[in-house]
């Protein structure tokens, strides 16, 4: 709640939680947040077997577009190694966005989801050759180079060049692997790749440490895109 707090956000003002996947690094302070601060969660039926006590817990299904206050919300699958694996796109005001991190393959049900989006979450995870050359057991570099582990950066980039269009604004890079990557190469390898569709500048790389800063989109309300 401290980062929220530092963006001058009410963590009371939040209205909902979207799970995407049961990994322990999005769901382990999902309960105790949401109980406190008495705020539904919204899972698909195979995540929210994994959800402990929250306050609320709200199913939808896969692919089921759903409605919280003036938001459409629409998840759309991903391959990654977790038992029913999402990505969000959320429409208000005439605005799009996305969210699409912890994804191993990029699908056509991925690229037609994040298909006009004004502002997007990306996952940027590795670079490969920091990937190969790590001191990780081999196992894990192929689960993380596999198609149901993560994105790299080269990935990322022709990804993002594929959906570029003159209304695209902030994308964020997200889920950076802190041992096979760096803010500097993330940046440097995706903006290689849309530099001729993408204004450099929209492009900013996520933090574990901070929240990345407030953009407003179109005159609708401001959004936060936390890196991670």
């Amino acid at each position: 709640m401290t980062r929220l707090f530092s963006l001058g956000i009410d963590p009371h003002s939040i209205d909902a939680i979207l799970i995407s996947h049961e990994h322990a690094d999005h769901i382990c302070g999902v309960p105790a947040l949401s109980r406190k601060l008495k705020i539904p969660v919204y899972a698909n039926k195979e995540t929210a077997k994994f959800i402990d006590r929250p306050f609320g817990l709200e199913i939808f299904g896969t692919g089921q577009e759903f409605i919280i206050g003036t938001a459409s919300i629409r998840s759309f699958g991903v391959v990654h190694d977790a038992v029913d694996p999402v990505g969000f796109t959320i429409e208000s005001d005439g605005m799009k966005f996305a969210q699409a991190t912890d994804l191993g393959k990029v699908t056509t049900v991925v690229k037609e989801a994040l298909s006009g989006v004004n502002a997007l979450v990306l996952e940027s995870n590795h670079d490969l050759g920091m990937l190969h050359s790590s001191d990780y057991p081999w196992q894990l570099k192929q689960r993380i180079s596999s198609s149901h582990g993560h994105l790299s950066n080269d990935v990322a980039g022709r990804l993002l060049r594929e959906i570029s269009h003159p209304d695209l604004g902030p994308v964020v890079l997200g889920h950076l692997s802190e041992n096979c990557n760096t803010p500097e190469i993330a940046l440097r390898t995706v903006t290689r790749y849309v530099e001729e569709v993408l204004a450099p500048k929209n492009i900013i790389c996520g933090c574990v440490a901070r929240p990345t800063p407030l953009f407003e989109l179109g005159g609708s309300s401001a959004l936060e895109a936390v890196g991670g």
